[in-house]
């Protein structure tokens, strides 16, 4: 065997498998291994790639449905998409640079695996909600398959949300199939300056309980907005919050005003179409925390919370530590954290998510495991891989 196998076809994963039983060895799955350094393994185990698993399979729009391998580029994906004025409603992060890779070279199975969604998951959901069905290969070596090709189906247990967010230890996927959406006409969003972090997520939960269809709620701090490349960030010298909307072009305009008049205060701005769209993709991929500093330097954290905990929870800990940089998203509930390199940042993240119960993931620390860490379902994760994956063969 290669240092990296590389399956071309479905049978190829079987045969891997079937390998792997049979000489006792561990697999270690990726995609394209755009997230390699992320879900590094404790072990030694044999990696796996899919990146020559490649293409799409079947596109019907009509039906907002895609079928694609495992493989394929999220960004080929979406070049696809565009063309016919759709997209991936969960907005995808890319995470490739991040973690010292290359730009835009994520898969849609590793993509699927980590359950990856950017900031219009708190108003469409998470990648599993957007997962009909796949086929894949289990640790017994067992081929099979679930869900469908149509929007909906209910037969059968939905395994494809079981396998969301498995990350690789459940089976191998080697074909999904996802939901598309139509791609909104008109993208608006209202910046509202405020300088304090508890201040900035009332509003953004108040903004979110409101009648407009807010599809993204973040906010920057003004050391994070200051790195943004959206002029209107850069310029004012405070925290900024904003607040996306979409859809046609007339009622994006109307819910702007509606919203710039429940919230503007007189101290508003309003972004069109084109810098909303560059604001969010930065918001996406939290490239104002990461953009220019060497990995080294600072650590980044990936927390999941109460919305309203996260202020709380960001300032107990900039209480221990100097020098924390938050970007608050999804209304608050996910919170990007960057901080200086220490080796006791670890358990003071863990302790101050657990305290109200979030869980976090380390996404650039050098002196951590790269997996999820903390949360209530650990034992029930490991009786769901006993079953898959009896011998533990995938690492």
């Amino acid at each position: 065997m290669s240092e990296i196998l590389e399956p071309r076809e479905p049978r190829d994963v079987q045969h891997i498998v079937e390998w792997a039983l049979g000489e006792g060895k561990r697999l270690r799955i990726e995609g394209r291994g755009s997230k390699r350094a992320l879900h590094a393994a404790s072990e030694p185990a044999q990696l796996v790639s899919l990146r020559r698993l490649a293409g799409v399979i079947e596109y019907q729009p009509e039906e907002l449905v895609l079928t694609a391998r495992a493989g394929t580029r999220i960004a080929d994906i979406e070049a696809l998409l565009a063309q016919r004025n759709q997209m991936l409603a969960f907005e995808p992060p890319d995470l490739g640079a991040i973690l010292g890779g290359a730009d835009n070279d994520g898969s849609l199975g590793g993509t699927i695996a980590c359950n990856l969604a950017g900031p219009r998951r708190i108003s469409a959901g998470a990648a599993r909600d957007h997962f009909l069905g796949f086929q894949a290969t289990n640790g017994r070596g067992e081929r099979f398959k679930s869900g469908g090709k149509v929007v909906k189906n209910v037969t059968g247990y939905d395994l494809s949300k079981l396998l969301a967010g498995s990350r690789g230890t459940l089976a191998i996927l080697d074909e999904v199939t996802i939901k598309v959406m139509p791609a909104p006409e008109a993208t608006g969003t209202l910046l509202v300056p405020c300088a304090a972090d508890a201040e900035a997520i009332a509003l953004l939960c108040r903004a979110m309980g409101s009648a407009h269809d807010v599809s993204g709620a973040a906010y920057l701090p003004a050391s994070v907005a200051a790195r943004s490349l959206v002029d209107e960030l850069r310029r004012p010298g405070s925290g900024m919050t904003a607040l996306r909307v979409e859809g046609v072009t007339p009622s994006v305009q109307a819910r702007l005003a509606a919203l710039e008049q429940a919230f503007g205060g007189g101290r508003s701005k309003m972004l069109d179409t084109l810098e909303s769209r560059r604001l969010w993709r930065e918001l996406r991929d939290a490239r104002p925390l990461w953009a220019g500093t060497p990995s080294a330097a600072r650590e980044l954290w990936r927390l999941s919370v109460p919305p309203a905990a996260g202020a709380e929870v960001v300032a107990r800990l900039r209480a221990g530590t100097a020098a924390i940089e938050p970007i608050y998203d999804w209304s608050g509930g996910l919170i990007w954290l960057s901080m200086a390199t220490d080796a006791g940042n670890g358990e003071a993240i863990r302790a101050a998510v657990s305290a109200c119960g979030g869980h976090c993931t380390p996404i650039r620390a050098s002196s951590e495991r790269h997996t999820d860490t903390t949360g209530p379902i650990a034992k029930l994760s490991q009786r769901i891989r006993e079953s898959f994956d009896p011998r533990g063969i995938f690492a």
